[in-house]
């Protein structure tokens, strides 16, 4: 990558906002390119927030393409299955099995060609960031504004200085910077809310490698291990669950852990075991928001030499683990179609933007439908899983239990591409 540096001013090939996972997994998928690429974040240290996320088939594809598949695997548990404890009272389908407390559960194995596995997000993070040349991150690099100057464009940060760049990639989040100039609406509240913990078990959690899920009620309460000694747990609950005292609620860690210990008072004894092992210091809180799909549908994912991958592109509800599955997926077929650009010797008259314009619309076109999709089916998946009514609950055991796994996996199929544009 070319820095000139000149009365507080560079000149950068591709600057990336956000060194969240998108950002970074496409900085190191262009570093494996032999591409530089600057990478700036707001914060003043890498942001490890959430604690820990499931990777399904195609996140692990997307990881050993950028080479760090192995070193993560050995960190983190193969899950081999979900066991579905049903809360409701009533029919039950076949292929349930009847626990030591009498409450049925069921029980779906996943089958070869599956790979799902729990990793801490620090873990994840970490990985990336020491695979890239030292000085591709910098922190407390606040963008402020985005202009343009010829086909460049000028991205100003908090302290003053400007950044003139061929190609900007938003992998700035929910609330991106670079969408908003995409002209992309913000993204939606889906009237949802989530607490995330982190479950510490010193003598081993005894757990078998299961993704362990009950749902109803309103509320959706799960929990996996990412190792031996460690389990990831997560509760979303509906409009109707969040207390009066909500403001508090997600200030107090200590609150977080009663108001989940009162949702899930009828779930089965290991749910609460989880609960109980997690120290204040490891449980989160966040509001659920997508991006509208209509909006994915017919507004700009790329426009010219600018881009969003990530959350910054489609926010989703965490129902079938796929945020973080395709923010990766992102990052692959981007630098891809980068590398194809900048590195791919051409004999017609394209000048360099020409062919990084190109470049972006196949990604716009890689990406969009599969966007759409992954954000409609995830919030169908927490809709179903959620609801509250006897008529819906109904459905949910006779039917829809197996339809919302089967989406679930059918998501997770899904093959990026490696990074060879020839």
């Amino acid at each position: 990558m070319q820095v000139h540096n000149h009365n507080n001013n560079e000149d950068v090939d591709i600057l990336i906002v956000g060194a969240g996972l998108a950002g970074l997994t496409t900085s190191l998928a262009l570093h494996r390119l032999g591409l530089r690429s600057l990478v700036l974040e707001s914060s003043e240290s890498l942001r490890i927030t959430g604690f820990a996320l499931t990777l399904w088939t195609n996140a692990w594809k997307a990881l050993d393409v950028v080479g760090i598949g192995d070193s993560l695997r050995q960190k983190s548990t193969q899950i081999t299955g979900f066991k579905m404890a049903l809360p409701d009272t009533g029919l039950f389908t076949p292929g349930q099995v009847l626990d030591k407390d009498g409450k049925f559960h069921k029980l779906f194995y996943l089958s070869k060609g599956y790979e799902s596995r729990c990793v801490r997000r620090k873990d994840l993070l970490e990985t990336l960031v020491n695979e890239l040349p030292h000085d591709t991150i910098r922190y407390s690099s606040k963008v402020t504004n985005i202009s343009e100057l010829n086909r460049f464009k000028l991205v100003q940060l908090a302290d003053g200085s400007i950044l003139k760049t061929k190609v900007l990639i938003g992998c700035d989040g929910v609330n991106s910077v670079v969408s908003k100039w995409l002209g992309l609406a913000t993204p939606v509240s889906v009237g949802r809310s989530a607490i995330r913990g982190l479950a510490d078990f010193p003598n081993g959690s005894g757990f078998e490698p299961l993704s362990y899920l009950s749902f109803g009620g309103g509320t959706r309460f799960g929990f996996r291990p990412i190792d031996d000694k460690t389990v990831y747990w997560f509760c979303t609950f509906t409009p109707s669950k969040v207390p009066s005292y909500e403001k508090e609620l997600q200030e107090s860690p200590r609150k977080m852990k009663q108001f989940v210990s009162r949702l899930i008072d009828k779930m089965p004894r290991e749910a609460l075991d989880v609960l109980e092992k997690t120290s204040l210091s490891n449980i989160s809180y966040s509001t659920l928001k997508i991006r509208l799909p209509w909006n994915v549908l017919f507004g700009n994912i790329a426009k010219e030499n600018v881009c969003v991958a990530g959350d910054a592109l489609h926010p989703m509800t965490p129902d079938i683990n796929q945020g973080g599955c395709s923010a990766l997926e992102d990052a692959i077929v981007l630098s891809r179609h980068l590398g194809e650009a900048f590195l791919k010797k051409t004999s017609g008259k394209d000048d360099e933007f020409d062919r990084i314009g190109k470049g972006l619309m196949k990604y716009e076109r890689e990406r969009r439908w599969r966007s759409v999709s992954l954000i409609t089916v995830a919030y169908c998946v927490g809709f179903i899983q959620q609801s509250n009514g006897k008529l819906m609950s109904f459905l949910r055991k006779v039917w829809l239990s197996n339809h919302t796994s089967n989406a679930l996996l059918q998501m997770a199929k899904f093959d990026c591409g490696d990074l060879n544009f020839y």
